[in-house]
């Protein structure tokens, strides 16, 4: 045998992929497609949501054009880990809602080989970066940015209209608070007033 023949043995591979974009893009939708595959290749999968996610379902996660799958409700990242140590594959959907501890628990699960599938917006209603995702984009070996149409000329969108009055950053809600707009088109009202002024 030749001695400078290394025998190597590695360990599983995780990764961590980020599905980001808009509201109405199909972010969970791709989150369940990709979810439904894993399944179909035996794997064993496990999906998280937020418990501020009550929108559609308390126990799954539920996309804009009503597809489905069953997840487990959290209030911390850090729970993910307790729960996911028998599975290959975990999906965690409207990942904006939780803390940027996020960020190690990803770290950690794609570290010990798995596969961890996330989703959620990347932008605020103000089309400022919100947090964890673009630190979640950093550390991802797969991204995709999903668009939505934008509803008043069609255009690709990129960006969520706040048609409600409030102004905090979290409003849990779907259609009637929201909807997809281009560039062009996303106007912030505080923005638009200093304009007028």
């Amino acid at each position: 045998m030749n001695e400078n023949l290394q025998i190597r043995t590695y360990k599983k591979s995780g990764h961590l992929e980020v599905i980001c974009g808009s509201m109405f893009s199909g972010k969970t939708e791709e989150l369940i497609r990709r979810i439904r595959r894993a399944e179909i290749a035996k794997q064993r999968v496990k999906v998280f949501k937020p418990k501020i996610d009550n929108r559609y379902s308390e126990f799954s996660i539920v996309s804009h054009n009503e597809q489905s799958y069953p997840s487990e409700i959290i209030k911390d990242a850090e729970e993910i880990l307790e729960k996911s140590f028998d599975v290959e594959v975990i999906g965690i959907d409207e990942a904006q809602f939780f803390d940027n501890n996020l960020v190690d628990v990803c770290q950690a699960l794609s570290d010990s080989g798995k596969r961890v599938i996330i989703a959620g917006l990347d932008q605020d209603y103000r089309a400022k970066p919100f947090e964890p995702i673009p630190q979640l984009l950093a550390i991802a070996e797969y991204i995709t940015k999903t668009l939505a149409v934008c509803v008043i000329c069609g255009a690709p969108a990129n960006r969520t209209q706040r048609v409600t009055e409030s102004t905090d950053r979290v409003l849990v809600g779907g259609e009637n608070h929201y909807e997809a707009r281009c560039r062009l088109h996303h106007v912030v009202k505080e923005d638009a007033a200093k304009t007028t002024s």
